[in-house]
């Protein structure tokens, strides 16, 4: 331990560039998990105004909804610190190399938190607004702080803070919520355990390290992929509500049932593996759901701009 503190006094007092504070404050964000969130933002819009809507409001709402998230991301990165010095995917975060301290981390969150509310408030409204602390406080509070270190449940309750950008995505264009917004919701909900424990399989030695019970790890291969298979059905099952929720023509109907096809089959994969005692590919099955939201946000994108 000494030496790992050691490491970072060095790190701490050796001289960095901006361009490499501004990276590190940057990776607080979790960008890769905030730009994952910011793709179901737009498709929500359109499908709320049945059009394109306003192009100011809808970077307006992307700029909010990029702040709220990287505040949540930058106050898990806060709290977790601990747990990410014990796992090898994240012993390279800021937190944990001494890049940046505890202290400017947590100011730099708060400071985003705040601001993005206020940035929702003044440029959208204050329904999109009050979601946006709501989403924080769900990812911090409900997520990193109730669930994660207590519950295998973690990733099911804790994904409802990955739903919230659809319904801000929403509430800025219409004020409101109706259903078509709430199906939505349910997709993402549903998706966010069928995404997730296939990679708390390719991790699992990392977070039984960290004493982080997922699913993977309390559990074991099997139940996962009878998880991911049983999740994976019952998203893509949801995503067929939106039909006379939306209403959606043609064009996403299609969509959905070819990429909800190939998203099972890789579920099912995954679980025709790990029953024959073999590990199988669950990375694979990982990236086919980032996939198959991504096209399906597409075509919720695309289907209100056709005449079909």
């Amino acid at each position: 331990m000494s030496t790992q503190n050691d490491a970072q006094v060095q790190v701490a007092s050796t001289p960095r560039s901006m361009g490499r504070t501004i990276k590190n404050y940057v990776s607080l964000t979790k960008p890769r998990v905030m730009e994952l969130l910011l793709v179901v933002t737009v498709p929500a819009m359109i499908l709320a105004e049945g059009r394109m809507p306003n192009l100011w409001l809808v970077l307006a709402t992307l700029i909010g909804g990029a702040m709220s998230a990287g505040s949540a991301g930058a106050f898990n990165c806060y709290i977790d610190r601990d747990m990410d010095r014990k796992m090898k995917r994240t012993k390279n975060r800021p937190l944990v190399t001494g890049e940046i301290s505890d202290r400017n981390a947590l100011i730099f969150a708060w400071v985003l938190g705040v601001v993005s509310i206020a940035w929702l408030a003044l440029t959208t409204n204050l329904l999109a607004a009050g979601l946006g602390a709501a989403a924080i406080f769900f990812y911090v509070v409900i997520y990193t702080l109730l669930l994660k270190r207590h519950s295998e449940q973690n990733i099911i309750w804790g994904g409802i803070a990955g739903c919230f950008p659809v319904l801000i995505g929403w509430a800025a264009v219409t004020g409101s919520l109706d259903w078509a917004a709430w199906a939505f919701f349910l997709i993402i909900f549903l998706w966010t355990p069928a995404h997730y424990w296939p990679l708390s399989l390719r991790y699992r030695d990392d977070y039984a390290a960290a004493g982080v019970p997922m699913l993977g790890v309390v559990r074991g291969r099997v139940t996962v992929g009878l998880q991911t298979i049983l999740y994976t059905w019952a998203t893509v099952a949801s995503s067929l509500l939106l039909i006379p929720f939306g209403p959606m023509g043609w064009t996403y109907t299609v969509v959905a049932l070819v990429s909800g096809a190939y998203f099972l089959i890789e579920a099912h994969k995954l679980y025709s593996n790990v029953i024959r005692g073999e590990e199988g590919q669950p990375m694979k099955v990982f990236h086919a759901s980032i996939t198959y939201l991504s096209v399906l946000a597409l075509a919720i994108a695309i289907d209100p701009l056709l005449p079909f």
